[in-house]
């Protein structure tokens, strides 16, 4: 069973997504949550799913394939450091990225399936690596990481934007 990474594990900026993951089966988390919130975000209408709560916020649909990229971004990281290919990896911009996406432009059944896609990868990489491979290091952002921490901050950044997604948009759509 992967369990909880400990503090030196990751950089201290991730501690709020990591706080955010129940106990339990990291895997078994990760799949829930993606039925559990495409379950929440097939109701909405293509009106709704492009609401900002402010002019300067991302649209829901922007905000579900922010966390879909992030996650790309994660599980390739997972992967290079569960392979033991340590070099230090690039950091991103998520706001260059959101600007050229088109999860805007195209219509929330895409984006959805986008987002449930990668969860699926995700969760298929995780629960092929032999156990040895979580407690593996690598860098980035000039930090440390482990792949179980990794594994962690991916839902807890999943459940950290869903409730926004609950608090600030879907209470006025």
């Amino acid at each position: 069973m992967i369990t909880r990474p400990g503090k030196s594990e990751y950089l201290p900026l991730v501690k709020k997504y990591i706080d955010l993951v129940p106990e339990g089966n990291i895997i078994s988390i990760l799949r829930e949550q993606i039925e559990e919130n495409i379950f929440i975000l097939n109701k909405l209408t293509e009106e709704n799913a492009n609401f900002r709560y402010a002019p300067d916020k991302w649209s829901i649909k922007t905000v579900i394939g922010h966390i879909a990229d992030v996650e790309r971004l994660f599980s390739y990281r997972i992967l290079r450091i569960a392979r033991s290919d340590v070099r230090e990896l690039p950091g991103y911009d998520r706001d260059v990225f959101a600007e050229m996406s088109s999860y805007d432009k195209l219509p929330l059944s895409k984006v959805l399936n986008d987002y449930a896609a990668v969860r699926n990868s995700t969760a298929c990489l995780i629960d092929n690596l032999p156990e040895e491979a979580f407690t593996r290091e690598g860098e980035f952002n000039d930090h440390i990481f482990s792949v179980r921490a990794i594994v962690y901050i991916i839902a807890g950044h999943e459940t950290h934007h869903i409730n926004i997604i609950k608090s600030k948009y879907l209470n006025h759509t």
